[in-house]
This record gives structure tokens, sequence and C-alpha cells, in this order.
């Protein structure tokens, strides 16, 4: 090997290096050490330059190199950290009593209670984080669980459903008890009205194939198909006598304002598509229907009232 000027160079020689009075190495890193100097004597096809760098090492400077690795590599491997002796002490009997000591602070029908407290103050049945969130409530919803199995055992426990794993026979009485507080069959915006408190229309679809076959299977007379036409015609024409007139789509919506009943504008305005001229399509079919009655409809819509066939 040569340097720049020329001038021959002798191979650098890398010795394990004496051992010293209480520096004795272990034999592993000592073996890791002459590897690593093997290794750096041959060459593996790095550049010229940095052979010649290497080379130039002395013995002593390449076997303080190779040994710096080889510590880096030893000793910079992780350990597991051994637990300390006050927790491995620890009596798994002893602490299972103590759990279950600290367990029976409270009792069921005391998490029932706050359980039922935090829906009323939220206006909804509460979820885990909402519950825990409720700055009155004083126990966490992991003591719940450890009572009663699950969370939604929990509240099925305080009479309230859960969000979103409620059974199709807790959806059902949900509908009924939403129908009896109106009054009427419930529609999608009563539904929107109550948000959380109500199952939502997504878990509706997803459990039953729509709104309307839940509302008929929780037993509400709500028709299909060629009967939703018959039931929005006999409606509109005892809308119509009533007003002397064939019904406006405005006029509908102020009628069901006052009777809930009725079928909404919008439902009838979808029955025919809800394309351009779809209200004045339900208005002909209207007026054949009162003509067929009995009653006269003039051309600017005014109903002259026959006989109710």
């Amino acid at each position: 090997m040569r340097e720049q000027g020329g001038k021959a160079v002798e191979r650098a020689r890398v010795d394990d290096g004496e051992e010293l009075p209480g520096q004795r190495r272990p034999a592993a890193l000592a073996r890791q050490t002459r590897d690593l100097a093997d290794r750096a004597r041959r060459g593996s096809g790095e550049g010229e330059r940095h052979r010649g760098h290497r080379a130039s090492l002395s013995a002593g400077q390449s076997d303080e190199f190779a040994h710096s690795i080889a510590c880096s590599r030893v000793f910079g491997m992780a350990r597991p950290r051994k637990a300390f002796a006050a927790v491995e002490a620890i009596d798994a009997k002893a602490l299972a009593a103590f759990q279950a000591g600290l367990r029976k602070r409270y009792t069921d029908e005391g998490i029932l209670e706050e359980l039922k407290e935090s829906a009323v103050r939220l206006g909804r049945s509460p979820t885990m984080r909402e519950f825990a969130a409720d700055p009155e409530t004083t126990v966490h919803p992991q003591t719940v669980i450890e009572h009663f199995g699950s969370w939604n055992a929990a509240k099925r426990q305080a009479g309230l459903l859960p969000r979103r794993h409620a059974t199709r026979a807790e959806l059902l009485a949900q509908l009924r008890e939403l129908g009896a507080e109106l009054g009427r069959t419930p529609t999608a915006k009563d539904l929107d009205a109550r948000r959380g408190s109500m199952p939502s229309k997504s878990l509706l679809w997803h459990t039953f194939g729509s709104l309307t076959a839940a509302l008929r299977e929780a037993g509400f007379d709500v028709p299909l198909g060629e009967e939703r036409l018959e039931r929005a015609l006999e409606q509109g024409e005892t809308l119509a006598r009533r007003l002397g007139r064939l019904p406006k789509f405005r006029d509908w919506a102020d009628a069901r304002r006052d009777d809930p009943t009725l079928m909404t504008e919008w439902q009838v305005y979808r029955m025919f598509q809800g394309r351009r001229g779809a209200w004045a399509a339900f208005q002909y079919l209207l007026s054949e229907r009162l003509a067929a009655d009995g009653a006269e409809v003039a051309a600017d819509g005014t109903v002259t009232a026959g006989p109710q066939l």
C-alpha cells in the first residue's frame, strides 16, 4: 500500500493488545474484538481512500476502535427490567380481597341510580364518555362494568336504552312510546328532533330495512305502495271540501300543523317523483275523485260540495 507521495507504507498490524491488571475482558468480547480487527485488515470493498485511512491507524488505535464498536453492540442491547421487590412480594389472594373490598363501596342500586340521574341531566341515555365527564357522578364507568358485566347491561337494568346496540324489541318499544307521546304515527322529523334520546334513523334502517317497515312492525297504520296514494286522496278530498277549493302545497302544510294525522305535504309531493308539476298532478287526481263523489270542481279549482259518497 502507498501514500500519495508513492512511499510504501507497511500494513498496520492489529493485535488483541495486552490485558492490564483489573481490565480483563470477557472471552466473548475478546472474540468480537478479534473478528472486527480481522475484518478491518481484510477490507470489504470500500474505496482506496478509506482503506488507506484504516491502514494508517496504529495497532493500538485499531484495537481501541474495534473494541469500542464491540462494546457498543454488547452493552447497547436492551435488557428486561427487573420488577421491584415490593411488587413481586404482593400476595395475589390478598390483592383480590382488597379489590373486592373496594367494589363493596358501591352498591348495584346506587350505581343504577347514578346512571338514571345522569340520563336526566343529559336528556338522553349516557355513553361511557358522557357519564365519566358528568361532574355529579361519583362512579367510574369501569366500576359500572365490573358490577354488571357490561355497560349496556347496566343501562338496561337502569331502564335506559343502549344507544348503538339496542335489540329489535327495545327499538319497537321506543317507537310505541313516542307514538303514545305524540298521539300519532312518528315521522323521521320526530326522530331527528329527539336525537340522542331516540334511536337514530340509520339504526332503524339497518335493523328493519326502512323506517316504514319499523313503524308497521310497531303497530302503526302506515300505508305502502298504492295504499299511500289512496290515503293521500282521501285526506285531500276532506281538506278540499273544508277549504272550498283544491288545496295548494301551503294549504296542506298549514292543515297538517292543526292535524298531525295528515300525511306531510312532502310525502304527497314525493309520490309523484318530485318532478315539476308534481303537486298539479296530485290536484288533478283529487279533482277526479271529487267529481266521482258528486262534487263540482271549477277550472280555477273552486269546489262546490256535493254529497260525499
